[in-house]
């Protein structure tokens, strides 16, 4: 393995290493801050269901909006420079969320902050490129294990930890965006430079916008897109579905769950990717288990909800780490923000709709199980499309 670090002096790579570990911490430090609280917003601002749909839709919305700018930002700027305005536009959105007591200020300092991450999210693969050129896989799998820290550590911290010492949800937002501004002072510092322009070319520059018409584009956004949908809707509607079932007292332990849940999915992906990633069955079981854990959230109460949500977690970051993978691999280093922003897009606009379903059908039903519901279905259709994984090839292959 030491030749592969050839391009790269053993401390840059270890610095490169670092930073994405970091950046990818940032990219879900500040959104997962919110679910623990929803019940104290949902009576604070005095909201109803579909109101959550749309507070927990918004990032993923940003995420497919502003997913094709961002590539335009990183053939404009370089992916470093692109990095940091995206971390500066999560910090500065994040912390002020809950300066007033209003929805929709809420609602405008979360769009500013999903724009930042949205930026974020197509700089990464990008950087992978850049930064590792040799360790792609790797690399890869270090930033998304910095993402499911950065999933874990809020939900688990904000409710027994956090608001016990800064005294409301207002600050604890405040509390996270903090060690994301940290990071982009890091990155701006310590970014490696060895290629011209961060890795973007000449022609990279000219080519920003995504090729619509590959077909393994819209493959692999729309299966991500449920892997989004499910993992999202999960962590919008566990928390009041828990308390309107007199178990809030399960909300902290299910949402640690359904994020620590990913990590040893992420740890099974690092050593196992390159044999499943181009198989169509870990996208079935992963589509099943969702399901299952969904019948489990709404029939089962207590540690069997925990259980649950875990194996939720667990699928869901195993899909994530395998599609993410693949647009530094399949894709030449200049298409590499092309095909990501593409992606992201797609994938996104899939998730964003599902968050409001489930909002509207508890709303309308007034059976808070039934916004489970599209949940399932996500993982029906992702059981349903996995076949499609078998058409992916690598170039020249």
């Amino acid at each position: 393995m030491r030749d592969s670090n050839a391009s790269l002096p053993r401390a840059r790579l270890l610095t490169a290493l670092l930073l994405l570990w970091l950046a990818g911490s940032a990219l879900r430090l500040t959104i997962l801050a919110v679910p623990p609280v929803i019940p104290l917003i949902h009576d604070d601002l005095d909201l109803n269901a579909t109101q959550i749909g749309i507070l927990t839709g918004l990032p993923s919305m940003l995420f497919a909006i502003a997913a094709v700018p961002g590539s335009l930002l990183i053939s404009r700027l370089g992916v470093t420079t692109a990095m940091v305005v995206g971390l500066a536009l999560n910090t500065i959105g994040g912390a002020l969320r809950g300066t007033l007591p209003d929805v929709y200020w809420l609602y405008a300092m979360t769009i500013l902050m999903g724009t930042g991450v949205a930026i974020m999210q197509v700089t990464m693969p990008p950087a992978v490129r850049a930064w590792a050129p040799r360790r792609i896989a790797f690399a890869t799998a270090v930033y998304t294990n910095g993402l499911l820290v950065g999933e874990l550590l809020p939900v688990a911290l904000m409710l027994p930890v956090v608001l016990p010492i800064v005294g409301g949800w207002q600050w604890g937002f405040a509390f996270w965006s903090a060690p994301v501004a940290a990071i982009a002072v890091l990155v701006m510092a310590l970014a490696p430079r060895q290629a011209p322009s961060n890795g973007i070319g000449p022609a990279a520059r000219r080519r920003w916008w995504p090729d619509w018409s590959s077909a393994l584009i819209w493959r692999l956004g729309i299966m991500l897109g449920t892997v989004n949908a499910m993992y999202f809707t999960t962590n919008a509607f566990l928390p009041d579905y828990l308390s309107s079932h007199g178990e809030a007292a399960w909300i902290s332990p299910a949402l640690t769950g359904l994020n620590a849940g990913q990590m040893p999915a992420s740890i099974l992906l690092l050593m196992f990717a390159s044999r499943l990633e181009l198989r169509a069955w870990p996208y079935v079981a992963s589509g099943m288990l969702c399901v299952v854990g969904i019948v489990g959230i709404v029939f089962g109460s207590g540690i069997i909800v925990v259980a649950a949500a875990t194996s939720i977690g667990f699928a869901a970051a195993g899909i994530l780490v395998l599609a993410l993978a693949l647009p530094p691999l399949l894709s030449p280093p200049d298409d590499v923000h092309r095909v990501t922003a593409a992606m992201f897009t797609i994938s996104y606009s899939c998730a964003v709709i599902v968050p409001v379903i489930s909002g509207l059908a508890w709303d309308m039903s007034g059976v808070a199980g039934l916004a489970f519901v599209p949940i399932a279905l996500c993982g029906v259709v992702l059981a349903v499309l996995a076949p499609a994984i078998n058409h992916v090839r690598r170039p020249g292959s």
